[in-house]
Parts: structure tokens; sequence; C-alpha cells
């Protein structure tokens, strides 16, 4: 994973704590922003599918590809915000998914 992501997701977890704070109803709207940016995935995807008949192909792969990557940078802002290390979940979180692809289970 590139070392470009950790400092972005600290960088970006910061400018909101300046901006808005951090008591419970921003850090909600931080996990709730994850939801919102893969809503924006999902479109993108009905926009490569053409399957909105008014509107016709809207996007590519690679547009569904940015906005999943949004909702991955957003979802490890999210975790910052709680007070963990989000390298650290993600790290765990591949390590299981790993242990579990290994196991067949």
């Amino acid at each position: 994973m590139s070392e470009e992501i950790w400092p972005a997701v600290r960088a970006a977890r910061a400018w909101l704590d300046a901006a808005n704070g951090t008591e419970s109803a921003e850090l909600t709207c931080r996990i709730l922003k994850v939801t919102e940016e893969a809503g924006e995935a999902a479109a993108a995807w009905i926009g490569v599918l053409g399957q909105n008949p008014r509107k016709g192909v809207t996007h590519g792969p690679a547009d569904v590809a940015a906005e999943l990557a949004d909702v991955a940078i957003t979802a490890l802002v999210a975790i910052e915000s709680l007070g963990l290390d989000a390298r650290r979940a993600l790290t765990d979180r591949a390590r299981l998914v790993l242990a579990r692809t290994r196991s067949g289970s």
C-alpha cells in the first residue's frame, strides 16, 4: 500500500477535527459519510451499466474505482477519528481475511 495514504488520512482527520470538532455527532457523521461514499460508488456503477435509461452510460470503470477509493479513505479517516490506528485496523483485518481464504472458511 502506498505510503502516501497514511499522511493523507491523518491530515484529513486533523482538518475535520479543526473544522468540525470531535463530539459524538461529528464522529457519527464521519461514519455515515462512508455510506454516502458507497452510494456514490453504486451510482457510478449504475452509470457504467447505463441502467438509467434517461441518462445512459455516464461513467467508466475508472470512475467506479475512484469512488471506491473514496470509500476506503473515508473509512480509514473514520477509524482514525475514533482514536484508533487505521493502519493497524486495516492490517489486522487483512490478516483475518488471509487466514479465512487459506483455511477455506
